[in-house]
C-alpha cells in the first residue's frame, strides 16, 4: 500500500483523465441543453405573440392560482367581424356550415316571440292581468338572450397549440389522446364534433336548436336556456288554465281571434314543457355525475357504466366564481381555474406563468437581501 509501482501510478493518471474527459462531456451536454431551451422559449416568444414586458397578473396572498390578465392573439392580431368556428381566425363563434341548423334555432325565435306577441295581446284585451303579461314577456326576454349566448359562444373548442395541463404532464406512465381530425391534443371527456368541425371540451351534445355544440364554455347559458323555457312554458299553461277554470265574467273571456293564438300556443306550450324536462333532467344527471350524454351513451352501448371514476361537476366550474348575483344572467362565468375546467393549457399561458413564478422569486429574494443588510 505505501509503495506504489510505476504501473499503478499510470492507472491513476489514466483513472484522472477519464474522469476529467466525463466532467467535461456533462458540462457540455449540460451548456447544449440550456442553450436549447433558451432557443426553444425565444422561438415560443417571439413565434406565440407573448410580449414579457406587459404587466401581467395579480397574484392572490394564497398562491394557489392568479389572473391571467393577458387577452390573448388580439392584442397582437386586430379583431375581425368574422363568423365562424375557427377561434384563431373569426371574430365570432357561430355555426353556419348546418343550413338546418340555422333554420332551426330561427325557428326557437319566431315561436317564442310568437307566444310573446300572443300574451301582450291578452293582456291589451284584459284576458289576463297586465303585471302577468309583462312577467312573461321578462321571462321570453331572459330566454332568448340565454339562446343567443348559447349560440354564439365558443363550447370550448380546444385550440391547435393547446397541451395537456400539468395535472395530466406530472402522470408519466399516462397516453395523452390526439385527435384524428384536428391534429391536436383531445384533452379528457372531449369529442370532436363533425358539425362544428372542432374538438370541444367536456362535450355534452350538438343541440340543433342552438346551432351549436354544448360544452365547458356554455354549459351554464345552456342550462338557463332551459330553465326560463320551462318556466314560460309552464308560466303560460298555468295563466291558460287559470282563466278557463276560474274565469265566469265577459270581461276576462278571449277574444274568438286570440282563442286560436292560445290553442296554438298551448300545443307549443306542451310540448316545450315535456322537452326542456327532459333535457333539464339529462343536463342535472350530468353535472351530478360528470359523465355527458356522449359519454353516457358509450358507457352504456360497452356496459362500463358501473366502472365510471368521473367526479361530479362543482357549480364554480359551470357558474364561475364572480357571484350568485351573476348565476341567473347569461353572462361569461369567470372559472377559478380556466385550464382546469377546459382540460388542456396554452404554451403562451405556461410561459407567462413562469415569468410570474420568476418575478416573484426576485421580488421575495429582494426582500430578503434588504431584510439581512438591515440586521
Amino acid at each position: 500500500m505505501d509503495h506504489m509501482t510505476s504501473t499503478d501510478h499510470q492507472a491513476l493518471h489514466m483513472r484522472g483523465d477519464v474522469e476529467a474527459q466525463q466532467q467535461q462531456q456533462q458540462q457540455q451536454i449540460g451548456s447544449d441543453a440550456a442553450q436549447y431551451n433558451n432557443e426553444r422559449l425565444k422561438h415560443v416568444r417571439d413565434h406565440l405573440y407573448l410580449d414579457t414586458s406587459m404587466p401581467i397578473v395579480n397574484v392572490p396572498k394564497r398562491g394557489e392560482h392568479y389572473i391571467d390578465a393577458f387577452s390573448g392573439p388580439s392584442e397582437t392580431h386586430p379583431w375581425t367581424c368574422s363568423f365562424g368556428t375557427d377561434i384563431e381566425n373569426d371574430g365570432i363563434w357561430m355555426n353556419s356550415s348546418d343550413q338546418a341548423g340555422s333554420i332551426m334555432a330561427c325557428l326557437v325565435w319566431f315561436l317564442m316571440l310568437y307566444s310573446m306577441v300572443t300574451v301582450t295581446l291578452l293582456s291589451a284585451t284584459n284576458g289576463i292581468p297586465p303585471v302577468m303579461g309583462m312577467i312573461y314577456c321578462v321571462l321570453i326576454v331572459m330566454a332568448l338572450a340565454c339562446h343567443a349566448k348559447t349560440s354564439l359562444t365558443d363550447p370550448g373548442s380546444v385550440p391547435h397549440t393547446a397541451v395537456p395541463v400539468e395535472s395530466e404532464r406530472m402522470i408519466s406512465s399516462k397516453s395523452h389522446s390526439m385527435c384524428g381530425q384536428c391534429q391536436t391534443y383531445k384533452p379528457p371527456m372531449s369529442h370532436h364534433c363533425r358539425i362544428c368541425n372542432r374538438c370541444v371540451s367536456k362535450m355534452d351534445h350538438h343541440c340543433p336548436w342552438m346551432n351549436n355544440c354544448v360544452g365547458a364554455g356554455n354549459l351554464k347559458h345552456f342550462f338557463l336556456f332551459l330553465i326560463y323555457t320551462w318556466t314560460c312554458s309552464s308560466y303560460a299553461l298555468a295563466l291558460f288554465g287559470w282563466n278557463y277554470f276560474m274565469c265566469a265574467t265577459e270581461d276576462c273571456t278571449f277574444h274568438h281571434v286570440l282563442v286560436h293564438l292560445v290553442r296554438v300556443m298551448t300545443v307549443l306550450c306542451v310540448g316545450a314543457f315535456l322537452f326542456t324536462s327532459s333535457m333539464l333532467m339529462n343536463v342535472l344527471y350530468g353535472i351530478m355525475t360528470g359523465i355527458g350524454t356522449i359519454d353516457r351513451l358509450k358507457k352504456k352501448a360497452t356496459n362500463t357504466m358501473g366502472q365510471s371514476d368521473e367526479e361530479p361537476l362543482e357549480l364554480k366550474d359551470v357558474f364561475g366564481i364572480a357571484g350568485y348575483h351573476t348565476w341567473p344572467f347569461p353572462v361569461d362565468p369567470l372559472f377559478e381555474d380556466y385550464d382546469r375546467v377546459m382540460g388542456y393549457s396554452l404554451p403562451q399561458r405556461l410561459v407567462r406563468e413562469q415569468n410570474v413564478l420568476d418575478r416573484l422569486q426576485q421580488q421575495l429574494k429582494g426582500g430578503n437581501d434588504g431584510a439581512t443588510q438591515l440586521e
